[in-house]
């Protein structure tokens, strides 16, 4: 018997086939969550204790890796903006380290700036999402996001000079590895956690454009506001709320979105309960 190869082209053939790639999509997405939530765990960065290794990790970035800064004698990195700052960290559970940082920057009072407003305002030509134009208890920044280089899996990682150190393979399991480029993903998670559940609806970063494009992949749509300009690299404002958030992730990436949340709320929760 021959197959008409034009039946493969009807909208039924071609609707199960879409089905069949985003159900592989999902299983995929399925099983990365399951891999993070198995080696990583968010911390809600809450004593002085865990702050002071939110800002070891950025030192270690930012400036003894990047050297967008100076290095400092007690190998941290602070700046004005940490006073008005929710941090979040990622721990790896087997050897109890933490891989990487975030803050959410909020502002508390008319007078005090999110780092966009201070330094990249200009960049941003969208005036009908400017931070200006909303309330300022309910805008905040992501930002400092930092992971530290043995956590991650770039290629360009492998190179001499390109880092800190380099990825051992022989230091972690192979299911471990495939989950570290996804610490990013689970730091902007955390950040739009902290978010949601402390009243902020508008939130805005600085970051690379082709970072921006990856981070559709899990189905995190940011809107650029602006064109790319030089600040620590080509960066370019985004805007992104909850809904937005929310709207386009995976089912996959949703369950590993809400597992991240509940540990997050539970954190929040105690900490409430020891003011």
């Amino acid at each position: 018997m021959s197959w008409n190869k034009s039946l493969f082209n009807t909208p039924i053939i071609g609707d199960i086939a879409k089905k069949i790639v985003s159900h592989k999509a999902n299983k995929e997405a399925y099983n990365i969550s399951e891999h993070f939530t198995q080696f990583l765990e968010p911390q809600l960065a809450s004593t002085p204790e865990l702050k002071n290794e939110v800002f070891k990790i950025r030192h270690n970035v930012y400036c003894e890796e990047l050297a967008f800064e100076e290095t400092k004698k007690d190998k941290q990195e602070h700046d004005e903006f940490d006073d008005q700052s929710i941090f979040s960290l990622i721990k790896h559970k087997p050897s109890g380290h933490y891989t990487s940082c975030v803050r959410l920057v909020r502002t508390n009072s008319p007078e005090q700036l999110l780092p966009i407003e201070k330094f990249c305002l200009s960049s941003i030509t969208d005036e009908s999402l400017s931070p200006k134009r909303f309330n300022r208890d309910e805008i905040a920044e992501i930002s400092r996001l930092a992971v530290k280089s043995d956590f991650r899996r770039r290629n360009s990682d492998k190179y001499k000079g390109a880092g800190t150190g380099v990825i051992s393979e022989n230091s972690y399991s192979e299911i471990e590895l495939r989950c570290f480029p996804f610490i990013a993903i689970g730091l902007y998670m955390s950040a739009a956690s902290l978010g949601m559940n402390t009243g902020v609806r508008h939130v805005y970063v600085m970051m690379e454009p082709r970072l921006a494009r990856s981070m559709k992949f899990v189905g995190i749509h940011f809107q650029q506001l602006g064109e790319a300009i030089e600040y620590h690299g080509l960066r370019a404002p985004y805007y992104i709320n909850a809904e937005m958030f929310m709207q386009n992730l995976s089912p996959g990436f949703k369950y590993l979105y809400k597992t991240i949340e509940s540990d997050l709320i539970k954190q929040l929760s105690s900490l409430d309960d020891n003011v």
